[in-house]
């Protein structure tokens, strides 16, 4: 989180992680055409010849006030590419709020494994737990036929017992469930944290 106090102005990052092809970059290009043109930044895409995330898509998004401060919300997506671990550890670095989006199909149980596992480590390398970030599961691609039931998902990839939305990016289905579900989990951190700021004053 970022102030800008002579704007009025409170920042935010929520970044999208999740393995490679899972629906990160779906989402976000979902959630752009969702939004007013008055309200959304450019959508920055920077890709390969095959469509799949190099470094980050990006785009911020101008969202009603919080405290008398202007909100602000930075989305990223990582690369899901295990090769590209250095630059997901940049685009985490600072995060208020984490959207990991998994790929349902059973195929992909191990990969999503391994994203979650590269994003625990890479946040404790930040000196920071994934308990301590406000985070959301997205069970993607909800209408392949090898997909994995809920209950299996959450057993396997969600311990923790955090808001998960199912969903199917590519129609739409479950985006706008999952940003909102994230920027309430945000909102409520940021609260907190005023709360007991205000409680030591």
């Amino acid at each position: 989180m970022r102030i800008h106090a002579a704007k009025r102005l409170m920042t935010l990052k929520v970044v999208y992680y999740g393995p490679g092809l899972s629906g990160k970059t779906t989402n976000l290009t979902a959630m752009h055409k969702s939004f007013a043109d008055n309200q959304r930044g450019a959508l920055v895409q920077l890709d390969t010849e095959t469509e799949r995330t190099l470094f980050f898509d990006y785009f911020p998004v101008v969202l009603g006030r919080i405290a008398g401060f202007r909100v602000k919300v930075d989305f990223f997506t990582v690369p899901g590419q295990s090769f590209y671990g250095s630059t997901r550890r940049v685009v985490l670095e600072g995060a208020d709020g984490i959207v990991f989006v998994a790929d349902s199909s059973e195929r992909r149980e191990e990969a999503n494994l391994q994203s979650r596992e590269d994003m625990v480590d890479a946040l404790k390398g930040m000196g920071r737990s994934l308990d301590e970030v406000p985070h959301v599961y997205q069970w993607n691609k909800r209408d392949l036929p090898d997909a994995m039931p809920v209950s299996v998902l959450n057993g396997v990839l969600n311990p923790e017992g955090a808001p998960w939305v199912e969903a199917m990016a590519a129609s739409g289905q479950g985006v706008m469930e999952t940003q909102n579900a994230v920027l309430s989990a945000v909102v409520a951190a940021i609260h907190e944290q005023m709360s007991a700021g205000a409680r030591r004053a």
